[in-house]
């Protein structure tokens, strides 16, 4: 039950992202075309990219890909026996937490301080464009502590042993 819930959230989820990839490619284009077919171009267009290139990637990072998903640069861990993985992992995910716990409240202030200024053209309220960073760091925190969960229990080694080639789940 609570699998097949987590399965429609996150189709959900990627359906969010794909309908807010496809608005940021058709204002791109209309951006495009005011520019260089109509020789007169809007300003709207490159704000509206912006804001959801910015929701885009948040979003994504958020709801959609995994740990496993994110570039890894593992020639350190990867040289390591599993135990020494494990260890590593642990160390740098609660180091990954902490950082990102320390920043949850100066990121709130600062986002919840810029609801008194607005974008220069469609004057959408900046706290609005940047909450979208205060669900990542929120979903960063709580994915790093089920990872601890993971990394503390019996199947370790399936945290930590490195994905086979095409193991990741497609992102859309």
């Amino acid at each position: 039950m609570l699998r097949h819930l987590a399965a429609h959230m996150r189709r959900g989820a990627e359906l969010v992202a794909a309908a807010m990839f496809a608005a940021l490619f058709g204002t791109f284009l209309i951006q495009i075309f005011t520019r260089y077919v109509l020789n007169n171009p809007t300003a709207w267009t490159q704000e509206l990219t912006l804001v959801l290139y910015i929701w885009v990637v948040f979003w994504t990072c958020s709801f959609i890909l995994h740990e496993r998903d994110h570039i890894a640069f593992d020639l350190i861990s990867g040289s390591l026996p599993p135990r020494g993985r494990r260890v590593l992992a642990l160390a740098a995910t609660a180091l990954t937490i902490v950082a990102f716990a320390i920043a949850l409240r100066p990121s709130f202030d600062f986002i919840s301080f810029m609801r008194i200024v607005r974008t220069p053209v469609l004057r959408l309220p900046f706290d609005i464009v940047y909450a979208i960073f205060l669900v990542f760091l929120v979903s960063a925190i709580a994915a790093g502590l089920w990872r601890i969960v993971r990394l503390c229990g019996a199947h370790w080694r399936d945290e930590v042993n490195p994905p086979s080639p095409g193991e990741s789940e497609s992102i859309l």
